[in-house]
């Protein structure tokens, strides 16, 4: 007898018995046996939609609060008109989604108020359906997190981890870079109502950098004396440290001549043996259809307003690719006395072909240096042509001030300590230090140096144009282990820094004692400086580390203001992406890509760390409790990203890539796509090179961009118009081609932190090359127009009672 198959059995859906009403097209999907297709969406969230609704009623009251407050910034005739002022290039749609897409968007907000509940419902399914990606590319469950999140499906609005009491300053008038910026204090974002406000407002600078009436410092150290009377000011929020440390006394003076061997060289070797000095850079730079070709030898500089007038950019030449740059912080006292000069550090590679590899240890000495670099007041006040320039802003000049000789190897990583640490008083025993430079070296070691001032240690018969060079035998505290090699660091304060290993281990020091016990000009160094934490967190090299720098909470929410942070953000070359609170003694996962996470910044506007996801995304993620591990999308730029950073006075991130871009955008832009402002990505330069001739060229003054989709993606829809419409010619957008030459790729970029409202637009930026670059970059507001009538109005200055009322319900936020 034939075998019979078993009758197919209608099954009940899923949804009928969750209580859905299908209807139409739903209930001739399951007719038949098999799971529901009434596309109910189980997966709580982790599709990574950050722009999808949500399927209640509280996610379209808020999209329609969302538009209620838009109107309340600006009229909707400038939202109406806000395409009117853009290129005919820059008129094209956000790319993150397809015209169905926000077509389905729509109709949730006209369900929501319709009278037919089971039709409404239906029509809402539709509109949680997730953007469309490129063939092959599907959603997965990668995220980890550590607390269930709530509303995950809007993009959310930045909560800051910790708002600081009191009052803060605020400028009155433009801040120029060598002058005394004037300020005003001016309510802080205590209140719920001013924050609101003021993150909106953030969200129309349509600029490359800070808006000067919005920037405010949301830095946070144990070291600051606690808000009210006189420790609102910058000088109290960034005191001085370290008093008693002094710069050891082995230092020497070297001529250029031996100091030689310290300095990055060519490839190639002299007839005797000698390796020979760096070749000149030539490189075209200037506007695209007239560039100019120089050449710059080792310390070379040249400020871009020769070539651009408007542009208040300085390029230079430390002679070799620098993968390490930090600028150092000076105490607000004490910036009028050097009329505001701001001191650069840059670690050059010995040469243009080395390449370091992951754990192996040099051996000492191995020779290297540290270029310290200065940004000053230009004092000719007569330009090329004669004509007084007293009324142009004064740009200032680049200069290498000193070299320091080391034998550690180059460094991989340089920070200088966040607070002002140098000496005051022109009477102290010379020579006085300038500060502290913490660097992770390929010997292997994380070695702190006391950097000696520049003019204390040139001799008086130099001349003042040339750098002068100084070898620093010992550094004031050496840290090694002895089964790995530090590859990343982060200071948490003046006192407690983190070590990212060569093998997963994140290593917490509390330098404070040491620095008292080597603080003498002949003391030894500290080399047995035992760590307080010893977390293995990855399966690989560390190479990405920050603090989320906010001080830990007591059991009944109050602030720890003299504790140190506990929270570590870490990214690896095993793709995890990790928040590890030492007082845990684990990590936890708060991404995982199939990709090497490079880079990684804490953003206190931003309320959590910055980073790289898969396909060269940058994504901000939330560290705040009720969205933690939750992120969004920023920038996607066209080749792997390098480096990141964000800044303590504002919210613009600066991104490096490996295709020649610098790129800039606001972390605190508008949560909504059809908001008044787009979301804006801004180019400062790219750059390029000629195999053959092996020649450079630096392209700027580029149009900001919105965001654009994946190239797979935006290839598959322009040629699907293109077959839809024949009378209609398409244009297909201009993408990269994915492959760039090395010497091309954008380092390494940081913000200036520690030197005022007056720096906090200076971006350094290095690249592989050897071509470094200072911009001093300001934003500016979407239409020329300040929301919500002005400034005072965005504080609520003068509003003091309202105030009162909103500091109870801020916790609520």
């Amino acid at each position: 007898m034939a075998r019979q198959l078993r009758p197919r059995k209608s099954k009940p859906s899923y949804a009928l018995m969750a209580g859905f009403d299908l209807s139409d097209k739903s209930n001739e999907l399951d007719a038949g046996p098999g799971p529901s297709a009434s596309g109910m969406d189980l997966d709580d969230g982790s599709s990574g939609s950050e722009f999808s609704p949500e399927n209640d009623e509280d996610a379209t009251e808020q999209m329609q609060q969302d538009a209620d407050d838009d109107d309340e910034l600006i009229q909707e005739d400038d939202v109406d008109e806000r395409v009117d002022d853009l290129e005919p290039e820059q008129r094209q749609p956000m790319n993150l989604i397809d015209d169905a897409d926000v077509g389905s968007v729509r109709v949730v907000q006209s369900a929501s108020t319709s009278k037919g509940k089971g039709k409404a419902k239906a029509v809402v399914k539709k509109g949680n359906a997730h953007p469309t990606l490129a063939t092959g590319l599907t959603r997965t469950r990668r995220q980890m997190y550590t607390l269930p999140t709530p509303s995950v499906h809007h993009r959310h609005r930045a909560v800051p981890l910790y708002r600081r009491d009191g009052r803060v300053e605020r400028l009155r008038q433009p801040a120029e870079l060598f002058k005394e910026p004037t300020v005003m204090m001016t309510n802080s974002v205590i209140s719920g109502k001013v924050m609101e406000r003021v993150n909106k407002a953030w969200g129309y600078n349509a600029g490359t950098g800070p808006l000067w009436e919005m920037a405010e410092d949301r830095g946070w150290f144990k070291e600051s004396k606690r808000p009210g009377n006189d420790g609102d000011a910058d000088a109290q929020r960034r005191p001085l440290v370290h008093h008693n440390v002094r710069v050891k006394n082995d230092w020497q003076i070297l001529t250029k001549e031996e100091a030689a061997a310290y300095l990055p060289s060519d490839t190639t070797t002299t007839e005797e043996g000698n390796l020979k000095p760096p070749p000149p850079l030539i490189c075209y730079v200037g506007p695209h259809d007239e560039q100019t070709r120089i050449e710059m030898q080792i310390f070379d500089t040249r400020p871009m307003s020769e070539f651009i007038p408007e542009s208040k950019a300085h390029i230079f030449n430390p002679g070799a690719p620098a993968w390490a740059t930090d600028w150092c912080p000076i105490h607000h006292d004490d910036r009028p006395r050097r009329e505001f000069k701001q001191y650069l550090a840059v670690a050059p590679f010995p040469s243009k072909l080395h390449s370091p590899e992951i754990g192996a240890k040099v051996l000492r000495p191995s020779y290297t240096c540290i270029q310290i670099w200065s940004l000053s007041k230009e004092t000719n006040s007569q330009s090329a042509n004669g004509a007084s320039s007293s009324k142009k802003p004064n740009a200032g000049r680049m200069r290498c001030e000193m070299v320091l000789c080391i034998e550690d190897g180059p460094a991989h990583d340089l920070k200088w300590c966040p607070l002002p640490s140098h000496d005051t008083n022109v009477g102290d025993t010379k020579p006085r230090k300038l500060g502290l430079l913490a660097g992770a070296f390929e010997d292997g070691s994380l070695s702190i140096y006391v950097v000696p001032e520049p003019e204390d240690v040139r001799p008086a018969t130099s001349e003042s144009s040339l750098p002068v060079y100084v070898k620093l035998p010992r550094p004031l505290v050496r840290i090694e282990l002895e089964d790995a090699s530090c590859w990343s660091l982060d200071w948490a304060n003046s006192e407690v820094l983190a070590v990212g290993t060569t093998n997963g281990v994140i290593a917490v020091y509390n330098v404070g004692p040491a620095f008292q016990a080597s603080a003498g000009a002949d003391s030894p160094p500290v080399t047995d400086l035992l760590p307080t934490h010893y977390i293995t967190v990855h399966q690989s090299a560390i190479r990405a580390l920050s603090w989320i720098r906010t001080p830990p909470s007591s059991s009944s929410g109050a602030p720890k203001l003299d504790e140190d942070p506990t929270v570590i953000a870490s990214g690896a070359y095993d793709g995890m992406e990790c928040l590890t609170d030492i007082r845990e003694g684990h990590g936890s996962v708060m991404n995982r890509t199939r990709d090497v996470i490079s880079t990684m910044s804490y953003s206190p506007y931003g309320g959590g760390p910055v980073t790289i996801d898969h396909e060269n995304i940058v994504k901000a993620y939330s560290a705040s409790p009720s969205m933690l591990g939750r992120g969004h999308t920023l920038l996607e730029p066209q080749g792997p990203v390098w480096s990141v950073s964000s800044s303590e006075w504002h919210p613009q991130l600066a991104v490096g890539s490996a295709d020649g871009s610098c790129l800039t955008t606001n972390l605190l832009r508008s949560t909504r796509r059809s908001g008044a402002v787009p979301f804006f990505v801004h180019k400062v330069y790219q750059m390029d090179f000629k195999r053959k001739s092996g020649e450079y060229r630096m392209l700027e003054r580029y149009l900001p961009q919105e965001t654009q989709e994946r190239p797979a993606a935006a290839a598959i829809k322009a040629k699907a118009n293109a077959k839809s419409s024949k009378t209609e010619k398409t244009k297909t957008p201009v993408l990269g081609t994915g492959a760039w030459p090395q010497e091309v790729a954008v380092n390494k970029v940081t913000w200036n932190n520690g030197n005022g409202f007056g720096a906090c637009g200076l971006l350094a930026s290095t690249t592989s090359s050897g071509l470094c670059r200072v911009d001093n970059l300001w934003g500016r507001w979407m239409k020329d127009k300040v929301p919500y009538g002005g400034i005072q109005q965005i504080r609520r200055e003068g509003v003091e009672d309202d105030m009162d009322v909103d500091s109870e319900e801020s916790g609520s936020d």
